[in-house]
């Protein structure tokens, strides 16, 4: 008999369904092999992966690519069922037909033998059927599984930011240091109106780390504000796993969960009802269905109707937006005021730039109820005081020879310079801003306006960040081309 050369594809599933143990099927795979004078080249192991979807079980690419390639390693594939090669009767019959007609790689179920010919093949088929009818009934009962314990309120996701998983089964418990880190963000948004770009800024000049142990950006600050598990609930099924679509409201399961909470359902409920009011308004398209970053701000000077951003092209070919009043394209307003994108945005920037250096500007205050407050001040001292800690540790590395004297002095510096960064903080919060423990609104205005100048003119952010930020502190922008007159109507939350 000659010699054949093959790989093993070892594969376990992520549901508790019956199924061997990896060595079990190694086993299996390795007996078949010398039984029938294969020799097996490498077996590649899958361990807790779905296979119904073969572009997300990256072993199982490496080994058909190496299969296909033109060196011809192999001849052919062992599994111990078909089941482990693929769960998805589609991407079966696809990989099997590239390996054998094209490249001449069958692939083998030691545990499923099928006869030669036209008979074997429908076998196949059927046992490819099954496999995959036996998967979508499997997902079916998991999924039914899954809502009915998050009904119940427990936890089935990886915890975010504050909490983490001691006991498996049991609700995630509260990581003290990170819990801090998401009170400082509902406290600075409720009550400091900060907004969500400034908050990233804040967190990450204190040397704070999400979950991931990254930078905080607008996202993550945004991701934690609609987080009901921080007010002691659970939310399950509000994304699709495949394309991490976020589903209707409407199929999302929302319940009392077992943790604890790390702030009061009254905070939560004031930071979502800010977030609808600031960042989609009532009757207002959202940010991401604008064509500029000044859409949905600019209002006509004759009738205060919108004035919509329509696409246009120079002679080259580049694009460029046209605001024109939205009332005259309906016929109810008298005049179009139509405006270049080119001149107005050098009349918002040049608007925004005098305002701050004249540091004269009108603003509309506005009411709002303070939630819960933080000690900031004890929290960025009780930081400084773990500095020591880490100074003392780093010089023990040193001195047991663990780290190089280099290493030493690099680490030593980047501990100094987060305790100058730290205490430069605390001298700012402990620097009263107005008389009684006030805010000075003209300086709260003038700041946010800054920070939002700052965000126009850097190429980081998108013009939909863009337009958010504007929108946390501008209600309309209006422009008068017969006067040739610009007003910015600004509003700050007292």
């Amino acid at each position: 008999m000659d010699v054949k050369y093959g790989y093993g594809y070892v594969r376990v599933s992520t549901d508790k369904q019956e199924e061997l143990s990896p060595d079990s099927q190694e086993k299996l795979l390795r007996d078949y092999a010398k039984s029938n004078n294969i020799v097996l080249l490498e077996i590649f192991f899958e361990i807790g992966i779905s296979g119904r979807k073969a572009d997300k079980r990256p072993e199982f690419q490496k080994m058909i690519s190496s299969a296909k390639s033109s060196e011809h390693p192999v001849d052919v594939i062992l599994v111990w069922k078909f089941s482990r090669f693929a769960r998805n009767q589609e991407e079966s019959i696809v990989y099997k037909s590239l390996l054998k007609k094209q490249h001449n790689v069958d692939v083998i179920s030691v545990s499923e033998p099928l006869a030669d010919g036209p008979f074997g093949s429908l076998i196949e088929r059927i046992i490819e059927w099954m496999d995959e009818y036996y998967s979508i009934r499997l997902s079916g009962e998991v999924f039914r599984g899954m809502k009915e314990n998050a009904s119940r309120g427990a936890y089935q996701a990886r915890p975010p930011l504050g909490y983490r998983i001691v006991e498996r089964g049991k609700p995630p418990v509260i990581v003290p240091e990170e819990a801090k880190i998401v009170q400082i963000i509902f406290e600075k948004y409720v009550n400091d109106r900060m907004g969500l770009f400034d908050i990233a800024r804040y967190l990450n000049n204190l040397g704070f780390k999400t979950s991931h142990g990254k930078s905080f950006e607008r996202r993550s600050v945004e991701y934690i504000l609609q987080n009901p598990s921080y007010c002691g609930m659970i939310r399950w099924n509000r994304t699709e796993n495949a394309t991490n679509r976020i589903k209707d409201q409407s199929e999302w399961i929302l319940t009392d969960g077992a943790q604890e909470a790390i702030i009061s359902k009254e905070l939560f409920d004031t930071a979502q009802k800010q977030y609808k009011a600031t960042y989609k308004p009532s009757g207002k398209r959202p940010s991401s269905t604008y064509r500029h970053w000044l859409s949905g701000l600019m209002k006509c000077p004759v009738c205060g109707r919108t004035m919509t951003a329509n696409t246009m092209r120079r002679a080259n070919g580049e694009p460029y937006s046209y605001f024109t009043c939205y009332g005259y394209s309906k016929g109810k307003c008298e005049k179009p005021n139509g405006i270049s994108s080119n001149t107005i945005e050098k009349e918002v920037i040049s608007c925004i730039k005098n305002a701050l250096d004249t540091r004269q500007v009108e603003y509309e205050l506005r009411e709002y109820k303070p939630a819960e407050s933080i000690n900031e001040c004890a929290l960025i001292e009780e930081r400084l005081s773990g500095l020591k800690g880490k100074e003392d540790r780093i010089r023990a590395s040193y001195r047991e020879g663990i780290d190089t004297l280099e290493e030493y002095r690099e680490n030593r510096a980047l501990i100094q310079k987060e305790r100058e960064a730290l205490e430069l903080q605390l001298k700012e919060l402990q620097t009263p801003n107005a008389p009684s423990g006030q805010h000075d609104p003209a300086a709260d205005m003038l700041r946010k306006i800054k920070s939002v100048f700052e965000i126009l003119l850097s190429d980081s952010y998108t013009y939909v960040q863009k337009n958010e930020a504007l929108k946390q502190i501008i209600d309309k922008i209006v422009y008068d081309k017969s006067t040739e007159t610009l007003k910015i109507y600004y509003f700050l939350y007292q």
